[in-house]
């Protein structure tokens, strides 16, 4: 299930009313079907024999998927994804083993790294980004749980993980984050509460904020304070971070208090209101956007919610869920240069996991379902 996308966008408030007329349609419209073009092979296929000798059966594997959005199999439940620069592969981080690989369709996965982690309290390998220098560095980020505290370490080729942000104070719960480039030089870094709601509103503490930070874990140049890493407070156990790096958008998907929510991140702002909300508190997870759709990973509910927002932050047409029920506990997402939507699952931590489960994807932004506002 894979196609073409344009870049993803900018929502208001969960409150607004939806009139009847959609956003303008893609330049290519998207679809929840395979990618176009030719079918993928089976591994182990081989063509029929020239000559009329009796056809053996196609050899599969355990781990084989024929679902040709699927690109990697029989992973531990997926943390992270950071997409490579070629759109082709992507790195996965696995939440529980710390473990991060390089995946890619018709490739065995290939470790890259394994970084101590401690998965108490929702923490483990939860983030992952690419250096903004990735194409001469191949650096790549993690946030991490630590039997001490939550930190953000850089990885080189080689070599053994480097703590850059250390200090994220830790807790019974909200030890998750999440990472990406912000398209400007600079990483974003959401953290959770550490399970104190104090801590967010602490302008002293790391927690429950969003940070901006150079590659060497500083304050990033342009930040509201130019002696502070944070641009935003309020947090209490974030499930992922996506941008519009073109207009300097940025969203947050956040699953503390009585409901999950999603808001718009405004340097120097406390959060405030989110710009929507789910009362059924359905297990936000990753998500990415453009100006005309904001997609969530929805790890409970088994499936991914769309919306779509307009320049001045008002929302079009009707907000759905898509994907129920198809490939489970959806976890992790990332959007690739060529506009397609990388997702992990976490379907054998709490789900129901398939023979080839916890499995990596590579569709087209899905645009449409059956389900409005919860």
């Amino acid at each position: 299930m894979v196609g073409a996308i344009m870049a993803v966008g900018a929502l208001l408030t969960g409150c607004a009313q939806f009139p009847d007329e959609h956003p303008s349609a893609w330049s290519e419209q998207p679809s929840l079907e395979p990618q176009a073009g030719p079918q993928p092979s089976i591994e182990g296929e081989q063509p029929p024999p020239e000559t009329g000798g009796p056809q053996q059966p196609p050899e599969r594997t355990p781990c084989h998927d024929p679902d040709p959005a699927v690109v990697a199999t029989c992973l531990d439940p997926v943390g992270a994804i950071a997409v490579l620069p070629d759109g082709q592969g992507a790195l996965v981080g696995e939440r529980a083993t710390g473990r991060v690989l390089r995946v890619q369709r018709g490739s065995a996965p290939v470790e890259l790294a394994r970084i101590p982690v401690n998965t108490a309290g929702g923490g483990g390998l939860t983030g992952l980004a690419l250096s903004p220098s990735y194409h001469e560095d191949e650096l790549f980020y993690a946030y991490v749980t630590t039997g001490g505290d939550n930190q953000v370490v850089r990885v080189a080729p080689g070599d053994r993980p480097k703590p850059v942000l250390t200090g994220i104070p830790k807790g019974g719960s909200g030890n998750g984050g999440a990472l990406i480039d912000d398209g400007k030089g600079a990483l974003l870094v959401a953290t959770g509460n550490a399970g104190n709601p104090g801590n967010a509103a602490n302008p002293a503490s790391l927690a429950g904020k969003i940070l901006r930070i150079d590659t060497f874990g500083k304050p990033a140049p342009g930040n509201p304070d130019p002696a502070s890493p944070v641009l935003a407070s309020g947090l209490a156990a974030p499930g992922g971070l996506c941008a519009v790096a073109a207009t300097g958008t940025y969203w947050v998907t956040d699953r503390g208090g009585p409901q999950d929510a999603l808001f718009q991140v405004r340097p120097g702002q406390p959060l405030g209101a989110p710009a929507w909300t789910w009362p059924d508190r359905p297990g936000v997870a990753g998500c990415v956007a453009s100006p005309e759709l904001v997609v969530v990973a929805l790890a409970d509910a088994r499936a991914m919610f769309t919306l779509s927002p307009t320049p001045e932050g008002a929302f079009t047409g009707q907000p759905a869920k898509v994907l129920e029920n198809r490939y489970g506990r959806l976890s992790a997402a990332a959007l690739g240069p060529d506009g397609l939507l990388w997702a992990g699952t976490t379907n054998k931590a709490g789900g129901q996991p398939g023979p080839t489960d916890d499995r990596v994807l590579r569709i087209e932004p899905p645009t449409g379902g059956t389900a409005g506002k919860d």
